[in-house]
């Protein structure tokens, strides 16, 4: 007797298995929140058991961990990534404004796991997105400093400063709806980032005076 394959899971490579996982996990993460999602509710959406599951993530904390993680690499490597993509400093403004809307509107929603998470109280949470923050805070900052005849403390300020800019006038874009178009919104907060940072004195106008 031929035993029926069908019913039988699907046998993956370890990558393979985690980023199914990872990705199941985020849809439920993302629509419950951390505290009300279940690891029953995470295998089922992935098909597969819960011993495959806690093979790979022993808990959900750890689980939500990896996410949290995968998230904030790939928003720090879009964000670097766009202050390096040209030497032209009004065209970095508005990379990098662009560049945090783009994350903020992907369709997963992950960005949630980072600014909507339910334990933004955990010791070790807080410190990744703060730890997040700042890398991109400093790289803007570092930016400045070299631009400009501000001091690393002035700069830096004004990195944090437009960081959040960035963060909180995007997230505000996607939670009222879209009533603007992305690129509308994007120019909007650009110009003001740019109108207010061209305003310092730059490197070379200090020295030539």
């Amino acid at each position: 007797m031929t035993e029926d394959t069908r019913t039988r899971p699907v046998r993956l490579p370890r990558d393979e298995r985690r980023t199914q996982l990872l990705a199941a996990a985020t849809e439920v993460f993302v629509a419950n929140g951390y505290h009300a999602a279940a690891m029953d509710e995470i295998a089922e959406a992935a098909s597969v058991s819960k011993p495959v599951l806690y093979q790979h993530f022993p808990s959900k904390r750890e689980l939500y961990i990896a996410l949290l993680d995968l998230q904030l690499v790939e928003l720090t490597e879009r964000m670097l990534a766009a202050l390096a993509s040209t030497d032209d400093n009004r065209e970095r403004v508005q990379a990098t404004i662009s560049a945090y809307f783009e994350f903020i509107s992907k369709e997963d929603q992950a960005h949630r796991l980072i600014f909507e998470n339910d334990l933004v109280n955990d010791p070790e949470v807080a410190a990744k997105i703060e730890a997040f923050n700042a890398t991109y805070a400093n790289a803007i900052a570092g930016t400045i400093t070299r631009n400009t005849t501000l001091s690393e403390g002035e700069s830096t300020l004004l990195g944090r400063a437009l960081a959040g800019m960035s963060q909180v006038s995007a997230r505000y874009w996607l939670e009222s709806g879209g009533e603007i178009e992305r690129e509308v919104a994007e120019e909007v907060i650009y110009r003001l980032a740019w109108r207010g940072i061209s305003n310092f004195p730059m490197q070379s106008t200090a020295e030539e005076s």
